[in-house]
């Protein structure tokens, strides 16, 4: 320990592997039942943060924890190495995205915001990619499933938690003007 860096070398190193270790993002929770006492999981994201800062790996906050990740300016160097997991299908995406901002959500209300019906398979892709899961039944007949996001989904997209998202505002495409071009005449 020093001036600079108030948490104990030892407890870095402690840190550091849990979440080299861990599949997932580590929760400061879970870092906290690691640390001693006296000193704060948050302290110890700091200084890890810090210390990892304009390395090839940086620890990022993603899905209400903290990942170890490639750094930002690698990673399209890496793109032809390390094997990217299988895109989604358009549909697929639609549906994540609608699920992402409206959850939790049925079935039928991702169908009437889609404009159109949603395969089993769709359903069936994000479930197996760990993107979606039940969240409960709507308390109207028949009691159909509400689906929300995971923290794989945060993941898998590097978000620290729903509040990350895009606004919708940004998302939307203005129309192309009265004569059809891009802009004002």
């Amino acid at each position: 320990m020093n001036e600079e860096n108030p948490v104990p070398e030892e407890v870095l190193r402690l840190a550091e592997a849990m979440v080299f270790a861990a599949a997932a993002p580590v929760s400061l929770r879970a870092l906290a039942q690691i640390l001693p006492e006296d000193i704060e999981a948050e302290t110890v994201v700091a200084a890890l943060t810090a210390r990892y800062a304009g390395r090839g790996v940086e620890l990022v906050a993603v899905a209400e924890g903290v990942q170890f990740r490639t750094a930002p300016d690698l990673a399209p160097r890496l793109k032809n190495v390390v094997e990217v997991p299988r895109r989604l299908p358009r549909a697929a995406m639609e549906t994540l995205a609608i699920i992402a901002y409206h959850q939790p959500v049925t079935r039928t209300e991702i169908e009437e915001i889609r404009g159109a019906s949603l395969a089993q398979t769709t359903l069936d892709a994000l479930l197996e990619g760990g993107l979606i899961a039940p969240r409960g039944h709507k308390e109207t007949p028949g009691r159909p499933t509400l689906w929300g996001t995971t923290a794989g989904f945060l993941a898998q997209f590097g978000l620290a938690d729903l509040a990350s998202l895009p606004r919708r505002e940004d998302l939307l495409v203005e129309p192309p003007g009265p004569r059809g071009d891009d802009g004002p005449a």
